[in-house]
């Protein structure tokens, strides 16, 4: 999970960045409104957390003016004003959810989860693909019942193409997701991670584990049921142009 966190009080957004970062949750931090509204055009964040006091633009004018531009991430409040009416007036202006200042950590993980899973249209923690079931909450994977023993990159990975079933993941979003735009190696560390993740699957699934990620040749990869892909060749495709189907690694 990607989130940015517009907060003008360092102390607090470091606090709450170190939070996320246990939780092996990526937080950009933005200390005004102008910077995070520049930001969000550029990443696609899970959530967006916004404080309302940023010292350079309202935070309902910058909620306002995320909600008429192209950024559709959730957008949770973390503000220290607790009125019923300022809750009311910024889910009024788009805000998807609401948490005053104090938090407890564990509340602020469990609500930025739920909006993620929500956004992607996951209203469980648990999302199953064939044989695979995953776990957003505690970040594990299970193969028929088996724990999949994946790396930190390994899971985020797997978690990216989960909630993005069915849709195609580029090399440059997983980059973006990996490393947070520092020090980020070539794209075919990607296809490496992909390599190590289908092998893991087969050594459960045999041959089935290598379909349900295919590659998409020059794009990226997408997640699919296992048999979803020799559906569409079945149906669709004629005996003797099977052969021609790029072949799916």
């Amino acid at each position: 999970m990607r989130v940015l966190l517009a907060e003008d009080d360092l102390d607090m957004a470091k606090t709450v960045q170190a939070i996320l970062c246990s939780e092996n949750i990526i937080c950009d931090i933005s200390e005004s409104g102008e910077e995070a509204w520049q930001i969000g055009q550029v990443y696609d964040y899970d959530v967006i957390i916004l404080d309302l006091n940023l010292p350079d633009i309202n935070g309902h004018e910058l909620l306002h003016k995320f909600r008429d531009s192209s950024i559709k991430s959730p957008v949770l409040i973390l503000s220290g004003i607790q009125e019923v009416q300022e809750k009311v007036k910024a889910l009024g202006f788009g805000a998807d959810d609401y948490m005053t200042k104090p938090f407890a950590k564990e509340e602020l993980i469990v609500r930025l989860k739920a909006l993620a899973r929500r956004a992607e249209g996951h209203a469980s923690s648990v999302i199953s693909v064939g044989d695979i079931q995953l776990n957003l909450d505690n970040q594990r994977v299970e193969v028929k019942g088996i724990p999949l023993e994946l790396t930190g990159k390994e899971y985020q990975i797997l978690e990216f193409l989960f909630v993005r079933k069915g849709a195609t993941v580029t090399k440059n979003n997983f980059l973006n997701r990996l490393y947070n735009g520092m020090d980020e190696p070539e794209e075919k560390i990607i296809d490496v991670f992909m390599c190590k993740i289908r092998k893991k699957l087969q050594e459960i699934l045999g041959e089935v584990g290598r379909e349900y990620i295919e590659t998409i040749w020059g794009r990226g990869y997408v997640l699919r049921e296992p048999s979803s892909y020799s559906n569409i060749l079945s149906v669709h495709t004629p005996l003797n142009k099977v052969a021609s189907i790029p072949k799916i690694v």
